[in-house]
């Protein structure tokens, strides 16, 4: 089964359900709040059941329904040690094994840079990237523990290590683009491609962007999984 992208055209997030074949546990990937009833309606609508709820980073554009996702199906909230998510059930490490299914398996990656934090899962012949590595780009690095340095090691010394072949589903798209591949990021990828690390830590320096918009009310309620503070 592939990915089912789904998409918040408000922040451009892409939240993503995972499912193996002939399998009814799924695994929820970066759900936005104001799309939980949609993202139930998909697991029912599918025959599915929710049992893990991930967080490539702490988002500072869009609160998590993954809170909420859990009070409602139960499934086990995951999200990365570095993140400062202390509600979630499982702090997961680079290296770190996630079992779902019928064998099925995530494979966590640490890919700090966007954010301290920041992980990336593979599963089967795909890698979740977050904001790391986006389709033609990458995430910012001036916020939340970002670092340029972090993230351009983090893109070509770990996913760039994945196969060529490896389909690339980012956090974010502001272009209509879906998805990639590693092979196509590692020739094209107009920030990092026959970039040198000092090059790209130059450009990422004088980006000049401004503060995401819901910052403030975002990051504070992402770090308690998208619920009210004292639930």
């Amino acid at each position: 089964m592939n990915p089912i992208q789904l998409f918040d055209p408000v922040s451009s997030t892409f939240t993503y359900l995972i499912a193996g074949p002939d399998d009814n546990e799924a695994v929820i990937i970066d759900p936005v709040d104001h799309h939980l009833e949609r993202d139930l309606a998909h697991v029912e609508r599918l025959g599915l059941r929710l049992g893990y709820i991930l967080e490539t980073h702490v988002h500072a554009d869009h609160v998590t329904s993954a809170g909420r996702l859990h009070e409602r199906t139960g499934a086990r909230t995951a999200v990365p040690s570095g993140c400062g998510v202390s509600p979630a059930e499982l702090q997961l490490r680079d290296g770190d094994t996630i079992r779902f299914g019928k064998g099925e398996t995530i494979s966590v990656i640490h890919t700090p840079g966007h954010t301290a934090g920041s992980m990336s899962y593979v599963w089967r012949n795909n890698v979740f990237t977050g904001d790391a590595l986006l389709i033609n780009g990458c995430g910012r690095t001036d916020f939340q523990g970002g670092s340029a340095e972090a993230l351009y090691d983090s893109i070509t010394g770990k996913l760039f290590a994945l196969p060529d072949e490896t389909r690339v589903w980012p956090c974010h798209d502001y272009k209509s683009q879906q998805v990639s591949t590693i092979g196509w990021e590692k020739r094209h990828n107009a920030r990092v491609s026959n970039r040198s690390r000092a090059d790209f830590i130059e450009l990422m320096e004088h980006l000049n962007l401004p503060k995401p918009q819901l910052i403030d009310i975002a990051v504070p309620a992402n770090r308690n999984l998208g619920l009210p503070h004292g639930v």
